[in-house]
């Protein structure tokens, strides 16, 4: 058990053009913690191009627990949440987009986790029947895939609200790494971890952020980053084909030999390269995304550039 009465609770909330949002969160978060726990409210703005700035340091002006960080460009969302890490000297953080969807309502019941002993609360999001059906079956096929093929293993709907005990936090912030995904890290970290789930709120302003083009490009991350399972089946389908090649090639010796003619069929040999090179390609394309990753990582460039931020 923890005693947390006296222990500083850090919140960071990653904000990309939620200009409308950012008074109503802060009410909500201030609702469940003001008056409870010593806590601190950090701001990261990812590149806004509205009003999402100027509404924050209109809110510090009367709240000195609201601070910002604030991007040179958009750096997205997994770096936005490493910086609030970075700066975040609680005794815990939590993390929580600002876009209302995680309900500020769960915080009491995840610091009362935290004090039972566990290191990490995460939060799993429940199917809302009102989600468009095409999202749900494409989230759920991201889990699918990422149990699948890496080597964490990751609840359904796992999102990025979450609280960490400030140890976890502080192995989080010696972890260099370029591209990072932080869901399958908190797989990977271990600790004492508690599972709890949560319908999301319906958003209050403004629109997602997170196209399927920027969920197929998470999943790619995720996977890559913790498994090298997409090379090792890139193996055994080669040496499937190869077998079958072979089998294929006794099998046309025999029928012009024994039975004095030959295989033919034009469509099935073409058929047959362009099957074999659209594997090939795709082989390319999973090793190119390795080496691009061990590319990208040489370079050592920062995760991401503050342009402006609150004086402490």
């Amino acid at each position: 058990m923890r005693a947390i009465k006296e222990k500083k609770i850090s919140i960071v909330v990653p904000v990309l053009n939620e200009e409308g949002n950012v008074e109503v969160l802060i009410g909500g978060i201030s609702k469940e913690i003001k008056g409870r726990y010593p806590y601190e409210i950090i701001f990261v703005d990812d590149g806004s191009v509205d009003g999402t700035l100027e509404a924050i340091k209109k809110a510090r002006k009367t709240d000195k627990n609201i601070k910002y960080i604030s991007f040179s460009r958009n750096f997205g969302h997994q770096n936005a949440l490493r910086a609030g890490l970075d700066f975040a000297n609680g005794d815990c953080v939590i993390s929580i987009d600002g876009d209302m969807q995680h309900p500020p309502k769960l915080i009491p019941e995840m610091l009362k986790k935290w004090e039972e002993g566990f290191d990490v609360v995460y939060t799993k999001r429940k199917d809302d029947p009102g989600t468009p059906y095409l999202k749900r079956k494409t989230s759920g096929c991201f889990y699918w895939l990422m149990n699948l093929f890496s080597d964490v293993k990751m609840d359904k709907g796992v999102a990025d609200y979450r609280l960490l005990d400030k140890e976890v936090a502080s192995v989080l912030r010696g972890m260099q790494e370029n591209d990072l995904f932080l869901r399958g890290m908190m797989s990977w970290l271990g600790f004492k971890q508690y599972g709890m789930e949560y319908l999301p709120e319906k958003r209050n302003w403004g629109k997602t952020k997170y196209s399927f083009r920027k969920m197929i490009h998470l999943a790619a991350s995720g996977i890559t980053s913790f498994s090298i399972r997409p090379l090792q089946i890139s193996i055994y389908f080669g040496l499937f084909l190869a077998l079958f090649s072979f089998i294929y090639g006794l099998y046309a010796i025999y029928v012009k030999l024994y039975l004095d003619t030959s295989v033919s069929g034009r469509t099935s040999v073409l058929t047959a390269i362009l099957f074999i090179g659209g594997v090939q390609m795709i082989m390319m394309g999973i090793l190119g995304e390795y080496i691009g990753k061990l590319f990208m990582e040489s370079k050592r460039r920062p995760n991401y550039i503050i342009k402006e931020r609150s004086g402490e």
